[in-house]
């Protein structure tokens, strides 16, 4: 399938989109799910009932996943789980890059600037401009601040290169 149509279902699937977005891979979102400007995705799922805020200048790696519910396994009626589902929003501030194969759970708010590494399973908040990588993800270190917000006085993003 062609970027066109790849982008094509993407703005069909979502609640509200910018300018220059850019789908090159398989990618399906469910929920409601909000995108800045200059959003990439390479392949990303985005599954459950829950909300998703992304800012702008995101980037994604393939097969990436964001889950934004799960099975009320406590108070429901049954077993293994639920019927009903406890929604969870996720919030990812501006110029954030997933590597391939990372994996998003719910109420999680990712800062801005922060890079997630290949593999990772993000189960808490990640602070601003820091680098988190592994199952569950952990803080490794901080990108350099400085250089990253003079970078992005300059607006100098991937787009404007």
């Amino acid at each position: 399938m062609c970027i066109q149509l790849y982008t094509r279902k993407v703005k069909i699937q979502v609640k509200q989109y910018g300018e220059k977005l850019y789908v090159g891979g398989y990618s399906s979102f469910g929920g409601n799910v909000f995108l800045g400007n200059n959003c990439n995705f390479n392949g990303m799922r985005i599954i459950g009932k829950g909300e998703v805020h992304i800012g702008n200048n995101f980037h994604s790696g393939t097969e990436c996943m964001i889950i934004t519910s799960n099975h009320d396994y406590d108070n429901d009626n049954s077993i293994p789980y639920g019927i009903n589902h406890i929604k969870k929003n996720i919030v990812i501030d501006d110029n954030v890059w997933l590597g391939n194969r990372v994996l998003i759970t719910g109420n999680i708010r990712i800062g801005e600037g922060a890079i997630i590494a290949a593999g990772a399973v993000v189960v808490k908040d990640v602070e601003p401009y820091s680098i988190v990588g592994g199952n569950p993800a952990k803080f490794i270190k901080y990108r350099d601040i400085n250089h990253y917000k003079l970078l992005k006085d300059k607006n100098v993003s991937i787009e404007n290169r």
